[in-house]
């Protein structure tokens, strides 16, 4: 990343104590131009609860300065009960948090640096609740910039995909358990740090267990649902995801129901912000929010106006494997979406053949498939964080618990654009079932790359709010839509669908094995073509990386990242386990040192639904000298043919002194899933 010539001179305001209307105080950085105290700017949030003054002091570090850098007031703030701010969090976009962020902009408009124009940014969290609050249409918010977020928090997040639960919702409720149990920076708060993280040390409860109990799209998923409201939202909003993260779909289904000016950008990246973005190639993303500033909070006529609505990385065909540093392809563009220049072309399901666009559709045969639980190993996580190796690998290692159907080799390269869609005519054996489907690229060689992929509940097959169950035997008609790509399939490689039964651990399994029968007739593949354009190749460059100076820092150990594969043939166990070291790194400037580690399992036995188990334990430490901390979080979940069990236990230590232990077991009874 190149360190930008920033045009005006910054400082630094650290820290700054926001006031909410109940007397909590919200910790903030404000980062200024200079003059700024005599002339207002706008200014731009970030809002989240990631802790601005260790975990996300680095990345703060090359953005808000380069904000600032250029004109506008930036301010990055702790949450309520995280950080140093005061208060307790206890779930994720509750009201409270709504209200907190409304009197963090009416106090950021009366400040004297500021104009009263403002600009929300953020990147998950951040990006849900700049979506989340502009929907409450305050005065001074004018744009927002959401990176992988989502307008439905049920259908398209981390805990549900389909209406099936995913296993990210236990190692994301994990990541959060171990965030609250750190304590604020005595450097900052004072002597006041040992309460207030005592206080959060009581209050600390799995989110797991919560989330657990809403397994339908209920009103605590509708809360904070944008989806449910487009209209609410009234200022112009920039999106921005990629095809390795789990929020890409929400991109765009905004860009075709919000109606407001609206811009949407889908690059290959993990859950990153594209100028730090792997897999590349990252961009000039930083430019990019500088542009939508100026246009919306400066109201400079830049052109931002005039380009196209949907910009996307059209993926070039690649070898499997489970970590890219770089895709290679190319920027396409639409001037709108849905777009009337992407065709959906037919592929009818055969007996293992995916039957070329338009063919007639042959007599039915009926298809049957139980998968193996193996079938997931090597599905990577549901969103990808980039910088371990959690993505999918070579798709024959899991097509042989599959129903498989593969075109002939293409003739002539194909493109497509949007959500691929299979519709199944099936039957199930069970009330309670799932179908997992995958598309891929299938090399000459035979390496298969999966280029998308869909879930369904099929209790859900109806929706999320009032699920069926099957009744065994019955047919019926489903459609399994996949999340959204972009992808060149080059001539001489072939199309495959697979469909199984499970995809553990990615999706949790049923409660009882299923066998599903899949009926030809009537079963095709839907996908939306688009062929290249001329006018492609002009599109503006979106310039290299930039960023304010980096912090000073020192690696004191370095990161680890490991995702293992293992199989004990004398038990029949299979366990997939993750490592995610971050290692030890301390930031110079005032001798803070912190380390963070998760590992994670999730195993099974033989083809036993019931035997499915995850488990994370994630440890925490933050020294200084004279000062020290340390946590650890642990979560197991497992199920029975009724429920889920979630079983959790946090211990916190100062200095080699435990001033606090807690356990959980609790039973939450399955809910059609």
């Amino acid at each position: 990343m190149h360190v930008a010539d920033l045009p005006h001179a910054v400082r630094t305001l650290d820290p700054c104590w926001i006031p909410m209307t109940d007397g909590t105080r919200l910790a903030a950085t404000v980062w200024l131009p200079e003059g700024a105290g005599h002339e207002p700017v706008p200014a731009i949030l970030e809002y989240i609860p990631y802790r601005r003054g260790d975990f996300t002091a680095a990345r703060d570090a090359r953005n808000h300065p380069y904000f600032a850098g250029h004109g506008y007031a930036s301010v990055r703030v702790d949450m309520r009960g995280s950080g140093d701010s005061e208060g307790v969090l206890r779930d994720e976009y509750l009201p409270q948090e709504q209200l907190d962020g409304l009197d963090v902009l009416a106090w950021m408009a009366a400040q004297p640096w500021c104009d009263g124009r403002i600009g929300m940014i953020g990147i998950s969290w951040g990006g849900f609740n700049g979506l989340q609050i502009a929907a409450h249409q305050p005065d001074h918010l004018r744009a927002v910039v959401s990176v992988a977020s989502t307008d439905d928090r049920y259908a398209d997040d981390v805990h549900h995909m389909g209406g099936c639960l995913l296993g990210d919702n236990l190692s994301w409720a994990s990541v959060m358990f171990a965030y609250n149990s750190l304590p604020p920076d005595p450097r900052v708060v004072g002597d006041s740090w040992r309460d207030t993280w005592l206080e959060r040390l009581e209050a600390n409860e799995p989110w797991l267990a919560t989330w657990l109990r809403h397994q339908r799209r209920d009103a605590y998923w509708r809360h904070g649902s944008i989806s449910d409201d487009y209209a609410s939202v009234q200022c112009p909003v920039m999106l921005v995801s990629g095809w390795a993260d789990g929020y890409s779909n929400a991109v765009f289904r905004m860009l075709a129901n919000l109606d407001v000016p609206r811009r949407g950008l889908v690059g290959p990246w993990s859950h990153r912000y594209p100028h730090m973005g792997i897999p590349g190639p990252a961009i000039g993303f930083l430019q990019e929010c500088v542009r939508w500033w100026d246009r919306w909070l400066k109201g400079i006529d830049n052109g931002v106006d005039d380009e196209p609505m949907l910009r996307a990385w059209m993926q070039d065909s690649v070898p499997p494997t489970a970590s890219y540093r770089h895709r290679p392809g190319r920027w396409v563009a639409e001037p709108s979406w849905p777009s009337d220049r992407i065709t959906m072309v037919r592929r009818p399901l055969g007996n293992g053949r995916l039957e070329p666009r338009d063919r007639v559709e042959e007599d039915d045969v009926a298809l049957t498939i139980q998968s193996p639980l193996g079938v997931g190993s090597f599905a990577g996580k549901w969103c990808s964080y980039g910088a371990a190796p959690d993505l999918a690998h070579d798709q024959r290692q899991e097509d042989g618990g599959a129903l498989v159907f593969d075109s002939d080799p293409l003739a002539e390269p194909v493109e497509v654009l949007g959500a691929p869609t299979v519709r199944l005519r099936l039957a199930a054996d069970q009330p309670t079932a799932m179908v997992a489907v995958r598309l891929s690229d299938v090399a000459p060689d035979g390496a298969a790359t999966r280029v998308t992929y869909g879930l369904l509940n099929l209790t859900h097959r109806d929706g999320g709010r009032h699920p069926q169950h099957l009744e065994p035997g019955r047919v019926v008609t489903v459609d399994v839509r996949l999340n959204e790509i972009a992808q060149r399939f080059p001539a001489g490689h072939r199309l495959r669908v697979a469909v199984s039964t499970s995809y553990w651990p990615l999706a949790w399994t049923p409660p009882a094995p299923v066998r599903l029968t899949v009926h030809t007739s009537g079963s095709h593949l839907v996908l939306p073509e688009r062929p290249p354009r001329d006018d492609d190749v002009a599109l503006r460059d979106l310039g290299e990386p930039e960023g304010a100076p980096p912090l000073d820092t020192t690696v004191l150990a370095p990161e680890e990242r490991e995702w293992l594969v293992s199989r004990n043939l004398a038990t029949d166990v299979s366990t997939l386990t993750v490592v995610d070291d971050r290692g030890t790194t301390r930031i110079d400037d005032h001798g803070l040192t912190m380390r963070g580690e998760t590992r994670e399992w999730y195993s099974h036995r033989g083809n036993d639904v019931l035997s499915v188990r995850g488990e994370t334990r994630s440890e925490r430490e933050l020294t200084r000298p004279g000062w020290r901390v340390r946590t650890v979080t642990r979560t197991v979940m497992t199920s029975d043919a009724t429920s889920f069990r979630v079983q959790a236990d946090l211990d916190a230590w100062e200095d080699d002194r435990r001033v606090h232990c807690r356990t959980w077991d609790t039973r939450i009874p399955r809910d059609f899933v």
